[in-house]
C-alpha cells in the first residue's frame, strides 16, 4: 500500500514554513504587514488635519471628538473582529484578507467627504469593519505559515515590515497634504487628494493579496461550525493561562498603539497650531517626532523577535512591558513636545511598544490549537479592540480635561501591571504542541 508523502517545507531566510506554504505566499504576507500598518495607522495620523482644515472643529474640542470617533470605531471592531477570524476558519484567510482591504479603501474614500463629525463617525465605522478583518488576519496567517520554533524571528521580520509601513505613513503619506499644497492646491483639495491616494493603495493591496496568498487549505478549513461555537471556542480557550495572559496583553498593547498613533499626533498638532503653525505644517513637525518612535520600533523589532525565540515568551512579554511602561510614563514629564526630551521619550515608547506587540503575538500563536486558531486570534483581536476602546474614551477625556500626556500615563501603568501578571503566571504556562 503506497503512502502519500508529506510535502517538503520551504524556508524563508532562517524561518521554516509549514508544508504547502511558498516563498511567494510568505513574501505577500510580509507585504501585507507593511501596507496594513501603513494604512491603518495613517487614518489616525491624518485625522487632526481633517478635523482642523476640513471640518473646522475647534482645538478645545478635538480630544473629545477624537475619543468619540475611536469609540465607535472600536465598537464596530468588537462586533466584527471575532466574525472575521471565525469566518476565515471556514472560507479561508485569503478571501477575508483581500475583502477587508477593499472595505478599508472604501472607508478612506468616504471619510474625506464627511460634512460633520457624525458623518465622519459613520464612515469611520465602515472603515473599522475592514480594519477588523485586516488585524485578525495578520496574526492568523503568520501562525498558519510558520512553524512554532521560528515564530519569534518571523514576528520580528513582521515588526520590521510594520515599522517600514509606519514610517511610510509618517514620512510619506502624512506629508502629502503639504506637498499637494505646494503644487498649488488649497487645503481642502490637498485633503481630498491625500485620502483618495490612501483609498487607491488599499485597492492595490487587496489585489496583490488575492494573487499572492495561498488558497484555503486543510490548516485553515476546520470542520464547519456555527458562528457562536467558534466564538465560544475562543472564550473556552482562556482556561489556558497563557491564552488568558495573551488576551490581557492584547488589551494593553493595542491600547498603547492607539494612544501613540492618535493622541501623540493630536498633541503635536494642537501645540503646533497654538504656536502659529497651520495644520499641514504642524503635521509635518509631527511626522518627525512620530517618525523617531517608528524608527526605534523598526530597529528593535528583529532583536525582540530573536529574544522571543531564545527565552521564555512570557519572560519576553514582561521585559517589553517594563520598557513600554517607562517610555509612556516619561511623556508626563514633557512640557514642550517639540523639545529634545520628546525624542528620547517617544523612542523608548516605540521600542517598548514593538517589543510588546511581538511578544504578545508570539505568545498567543504558541498557545493556540490549530483547529480553532482563527477563533482564538479573533477573540484576541476583540480584547485588543476593547483596549483601544478604553484608550479612546478615557484618553480623549484625559487629553481635554487633565493633560495631553494623560492617556500615556494610564497605559504606562497598565504596562507595569501586565509585566507583574506575566511574572506571576510564568511557571504555569506550557506551550501547545502542534
Amino acid at each position: 500500500m503506497t503512502g502519500i508523502a508529506e510535502p517538503k517545507s520551504a524556508t524563508f531566510g532562517r524561518v521554516e514554513l509549514h508544508p504547502g506554504v511558498s516563498r511567494l505566499n510568505m513574501s505577500t504576507f510580509y507585504f501585507s504587514a507593511f501596507i496594513s500598518i501603513c494604512l491603518l495607522s495613517f487614518v489616525n495620523l491624518i485625522q487632526p488635519y481633517l478635523l482642523t482644515e476640513i471640518l473646522k472643529v475647534p482645538l478645545s474640542e478635538q480630544g473629545s471628538v477624537t475619543g468619540a470617533i475611536l469609540f465607535w470605531h472600536e465598537m464596530v471592531i468588537i462586533f466584527t473582529i471575532g466574525l472575521a477570524g471565525s469566518l476565515s476558519d471556514t472560507v479561508g484567510r485569503r478571501l477575508i484578507f483581500a475583502a477587508s482591504f477593499l472595505i478599508v479603501g472604501i472607508g478612506y474614500g468616504l471619510m474625506i467627504q464627511a460634512g460633520s463629525a457624525w458623518q465622519l463617525i459613520i464612515f469611520r465605522m465602515l472603515f473599522a469593519a475592514g480594519a477588523a478583518g485586516v488585524t485578525s488576519m495578520l496574526s492568523t496567517v503568520l501562525a498558519d505559515y510558520v512553524k512554532d520554533r521560528d515564530r519569534g524571528k518571523a514576528n520580528g521580520v513582521q515588526g520590521v515590515m510594520n515599522g517600514i509601513g509606519a514610517m511610510t505613513a509618517v514620512f510619506v503619506l502624512l506629508n502629502m497634504p503639504e506637498w499637494f499644497k505646494q503644487s498649488g492646491m488649497d487645503s481642502v483639495a490637498a485633503g481630498f487628494a491625500t485620502y483618495y491616494t490612501a483609498a487607491g493603495l488599499s485597492a492595490i493591496a487587496a489585489l496583490l493579496l488575492w494573487l499572492g496568498l495561498k488558497e484555503a487549505g486543510v490548516r485553515e478549513r476546520a470542520q464547519p461550525k456555527r458562528f457562536i461555537e467558534l466564538i465560544t471556542g475562543g472564550v473556552r480557550a482562556a482556561r489556558d493561562p497563557g491564552v488568558l495572559l495573551g488576551y490581557g496583553a492584547a488589551f494593553v498593547s493595542r491600547g498603547d498603539l492607539a494612544i501613540i498613533g492618535t493622541f501623540l499626533a493630536l498633541w503635536i498638532n494642537k501645540h503646533g497650531v497654538e504656536s502659529g503653525y497651520n495644520a499641514a505644517e504642524a503635521l509635518a513637525r509631527a511626522s518627525i517626532i512620530i517618525g523617531i518612535s517608528q524608527l526605534a520600533a523598526f530597529l528593535g523589532a528583529p532583536l525582540f523577535g530573536i529574544l522571543a525565540d531564545r527565552v521564555n515568551r512570557v519572560t519576553a512579554l514582561a521585559v517589553t512591558n517594563v520598557i513600554s511602561g517607562l517610555g509612556y510614563i516619561s511623556l508626563f514629564l514633557i512640557d514642550d513636545p517639540f523639545g529634545g526630551a520628546m525624542f528620547a521619550a517617544v523612542a523608548v515608547a516605540g521600542v517598548g511598544n514593538i517589543g510588546t506587540l511581538i511578544s504578545t503575538q508570539v505568545l498567543i500563536q504558541q498557545q493556540t490549537p490549530a483547529d480553532i486558531r482563527g477563533s482564538v486570534i479573533g477573540f484576541f483581536g476583540l480584547c485588543g479592540a476593547v483596549g483601544i476602546l478604553a484608550a479612546s474614551k478615557l484618553g480623549g477625556w484625559l487629553f481635554d480635561v487633565w493633560t495631553e500626556s494623560g492617556p500615556f500615563v494610564v497605559f504606562g501603568l497598565l504596562s507595569f501591571v501586565l509585566a507583574a501578571w506575566a511574572l506571576v503566571v510564568r511557571n504555569d504556562i506550557r506551550p501547545v504542541r502542534e
